[in-house]
């Protein structure tokens, strides 16, 4: 007779979220919720205009934003005549006020709403 046994582990992947983002001089240093750096970025990339847990924006001196993820990699670039100020950033969404516009949109370039403002 033979038993046969099978073990399995159960491993636990926790997501990677950007808890702060520190500016010193000529980075970006990207933490994350266990205070362990992500990423460092130069700042010549350009301005950080917000950050949430998932994205941050870069404004470029070039008339672009352009949304990373927490790894770093680019998500879209969106020009800054269309989307105007970018006013809060939340969640996967960032919020901009175009002319008496104000517009929600997703860090991947779509437009969720707008409304007069």
């Amino acid at each position: 007779m033979f038993v046969i046994s099978l073990f399995s582990a159960v491993v636990t992947v926790k997501a990677q979220c950007i808890s702060y983002i520190e500016t010193t001089k000529g980075w970006y240093n990207i933490y994350d919720q266990d205070g362990k750096m992500i990423k460092s970025l130069s700042t010549g990339l350009g301005e950080l205009v917000g950050y949430s847990s998932s994205f941050y924006i870069i404004k470029q001196k070039t008339g672009f934003y352009i949304t990373y993820d927490v790894s770093g990699k680019q998500l879209h670039t969106f020009s800054i005549g269309i989307v105007g100020d970018i006013l809060t950033v939340s969640g996967d969404t960032f919020t901009s006020r175009k002319d008496s516009w104000i517009y929600t949109w997703s860090k991947d370039g779509k437009i969720i709403s707008s409304k007069s403002g």
